[in-house]
Order: C-alpha cells, then sequence, then structure tokens
C-alpha cells in the first residue's frame, strides 16, 4: 500500500493520461447518505458506511471536500480510484455525483454508487452494471444530474424491510438493532472485497463471482429472520 501523498501523486499521473490507449481510467465509488452525526448509523447511511470501510482497508484519508463531496483518492491494485460520499443529503446525492463524474470525465460505466435497498434482505449485497431507481430518491438524483443515464454500476445493500405498518421513511432513519447490526457489518467486509474485485478483473467479472454467492445468502437470511426493527 502506498503512502497517501506517493497515491497522490502517482493519481495525478494516472489522471492525466487516462484519456490515451495506455492510460488508466480512474473508478469512482460513490455511497450515498445523509451528513451528521446523527445519521451515521442508520439505515439510510449503508452507502456512506461501505465508502468509510473501503477507505480505512485501503489507508484512504477521506478529507478533502470536492464537488460538494466528502473525498478520497488512492491507488488500488495498481488503478487510480476516487471515493466520495455527497454532503448534499441524500435527496440531493446527484447534485454531487453529476459534477464529479463530469469533472474527471469519466464515462459512467467507471462510475459505480452504493446504497441501501429496502427490497433486499438485510445483510445481502447485489452488483448490477445498470438499472433503474426503484424508487430509491437518491438514487433518481443521481439518474437526472447524469442526463438520465441509468449506464453505471450500483451496488445495493439489503437493509429489510419495515415491520408491521411502519413508515419506510422512519425505518431509513432508524440505527440497526444488534442483529442486523452484525449483518450489515460482515457485509460492509464483504463489500470491500467487491470492490477490490471490481478494479482488478472489472464490474461484470465481480458480479459475475459474487452474486451467485449473494443469492445463497439471501436463502439463508430468510431461513434464519428478517432484519427487522
Amino acid at each position: 500500500m502506498s503512502s497517501p501523498a506517493t497515491a497522490s501523486r502517482i493519481l495525478s499521473r494516472c489522471l492525466s493520461t487516462a484519456s490515451s490507449p495506455s492510460g488508466l481510467q480512474p473508478w469512482l465509488f460513490i455511497g450515498l447518505g445523509n451528513p451528521g452525526e446523527k445519521f451515521k448509523l442508520t439505515r439510510h447511511n449503508v452507502g456512506f458506511n461501505s465508502i468509510d470501510a473501503f477507505a480505512r482497508s485501503e489507508g484512504i484519508p477521506m478529507t478533502t471536500v470536492h464537488c460538494k463531496a466528502l473525498f478520497g483518492e488512492g491507488m488500488v491494485e495498481g488503478a487510480p480510484v476516487l471515493l466520495a460520499k455527497p454532503q448534499t443529503y441524500m435527496n440531493l446525492s446527484g447534485e454531487s455525483t453529476g459534477p464529479l463524474a463530469a469533472y474527471y470525465k469519466l464515462p459512467l460505466n467507471r462510475v459505480l454508487v452504493m446504497y441501501d435497498d429496502m427490497d433486499l434482505p438485510c445483510g445481502v449485497l447485489r452488483l448490477q452494471p445498470k438499472g433503474g431507481h426503484a424508487r430509491h430518491n437518491g438514487l433518481k438524483n443521481v439518474i437526472y444530474h447524469f442526463r438520465g443515464n441509468k449506464e453505471f454500476g450500483r451496488l445495493r445493500i439489503g437493509i429489510g424491510r419495515p415491520p408491521g405498518q411502519m413508515d419506510p421513511k422512519a425505518f431509513h432513519l432508524q440505527p440497526f438493532n444488534k442483529t442486523a447490526r452484525e449483518r450489515i457489518d460482515s457485509a460492509l467486509e464483504e463489500s470491500t472485497d467487491i470492490l477490490r474485485t471490481i478494479i482488478s478483473k472489472g464490474l461484470t467479472e465481480a458480479a459475475r463471482l459474487y452474486n451467485t454467492e449473494q443469492k445463497y445468502k439471501h436463502l439463508r437470511v430468510d431461513r434464519v429472520s428478517p432484519c427487522d426493527f
């Protein structure tokens, strides 16, 4: 692992040559969430949590503010990587993600957005190269600021569905219970492995390797208990 200063110098050289055939094009990994301590451990912030877990594992400081996001940059598996946590609040996430992709002149197939998903059981991950927003307002705003283009990767992080008649908005802003927190923490560790695989093998191959495993994990989670409140 390079030091932050060394990694930044290498990254700058890679970014300056990324448009050439021999250049290494960066990956931009974006986690969605809400800024502030009161939201830190809530269900809506698992995208932020995933970026934090990956940044810690690779020694990438998230101390810069860039395009309305907490931002970090480094080299992973010999490739340049950009990490971002938009600080615009969830429903305006595109105000950060759109300008970031434009600033680095990245095609959207080099962008991956990580976010919470109620349609997946708690702790289950799903990697996709493209798709719609499935009523997720943060993702909807990202697509809007990508000018309607949906051809970007997404890592969906399952948080389960609210129990009973609980309002989904309230569910999103609640912390996990102990069992659910353990599942999410395990999923965050898995997400760092997925991101490394994306960098080294590409998104399509990473999805092939991990989605089947996550499918069976889905069945195991459903048998044990729901990820309820």
